[in-house]
């Protein structure tokens, strides 16, 4: 799925050799206690990435892995605490209604604003799909008092916002950065986009899209490369990312065989996937991702 049946001129070998930086397991936890403390969820002040960069200071793993580790840490909490949370859902949704706002629950019950917004709306009574859809399209059907309290959750939120829309941006800018790496070294690939129309055409939907699917016989340090994804985080030697990420893998090596993952923010050394290597972001151009996030701060 997705090769040619013929490929002209025929696949020609390359070799590339690749250097990574990973971080030890070890420093992954230190860090991960610096930068990812209870019932903060949000977007840092200054003065915290000052006080996380102060901590981190001689340390083998930088601020921004360490932000990046942060948002890992604060997903696999969000998805694992997450049945706790909705168990005490109508506990939250009467302190919610006698007063307590929204943020201070968050805080509490040391959950993600948005997800703790969602338990007061369980609490309720609401619905999976009622709750779904007033917060994804509806958000004006809410009083006054619920339509302000989510909008603070949602300004405060990067692991659960509604709206992840310049992680999403950011991401493709990267997967841009790679493919045009690829195209510097004079490999031949195709991309995701291509797959994804191909095989929504052929077969109704989208089924084994990797951001590079190489034409050529690609070996990276020596291993043979059939595939490329790239990933816009660190790579966390941690459960539910770690998860997530093999299922992917799973799909994609059974197909096309060995690849490789990208990781923006590097990896952990223990991490360990089978059917891909794991590389940094050490040999890429990021101009256009500096770009990127400077064009959305101003």
């Amino acid at each position: 799925m997705g090769i040619p049946d013929k490929i002209d001129p025929p696949p020609k070998k390359v070799d590339i050799k690749w250097n990574t930086n990973a971080v030890p397991k070890d420093v992954q936890i230190s860090a991960g206690k610096i930068a990812c403390i209870p019932g903060e969820f949000g977007f840092l002040p200054e003065e915290r990435v000052k006080e996380i960069a102060d901590q981190l200071e001689g340390m083998r793993i930088s601020l921004e892995q360490a932000l990046s580790l942060r948002a890992a840490l604060n997903q696999e909490k969000s998805v694992y605490s997450h049945s706790k949370l909705m168990r005490r859902s109508n506990e939250i949704s009467r302190r919610y209604d006698s007063g307590e706002s929204v943020i201070a629950l968050s805080k509490r019950f040391d959950a993600p604003p948005v997800n703790t917004f969602r338990a007061i709306l369980t609490g309720r009574g609401w619905t999976k799909t009622r709750i779904k859809d007033t917060l994804n399209k509806n958000p004006s059907k809410l009083n006054q008092r619920d339509r302000e309290q989510f909008e603070l959750a949602e300004s405060v939120d990067r692991v659960s916002s509604v709206n992840q829309t310049e992680t999403q941006n950011a991401a493709e800018v990267f997967e841009e950065i790679l493919c045009d790496h690829f195209d510097k070294l004079g490999v031949r690939f195709r991309r995701q986009e291509e797959l994804h129309n191909e095989q929504k055409r052929d077969e109704g939907r989208a089924i084994i899209t990797p951001d590079l699917l190489f034409l050529d016989d690609v070996r990276i340090n020596g291993v043979p490369c059939a595939w490329i994804d790239a990933k816009h985080f660190f790579g966390a030697d941690l459960k539910f990312p770690k998860k997530k990420t093999q299922k992917q893998v799973d799909r994609y090596s059974a197909e096309y065989g060995h690849g490789a993952l990208v990781y923006r923010h590097g990896f952990c050394e223990s991490l360990r996937l089978r059917g891909a290597t794991k590389l940094d972001s050490s040999p890429l151009n990021l101009k256009p991702l500096e770009e990127f996030h400077e064009n959305s701060r101003s």
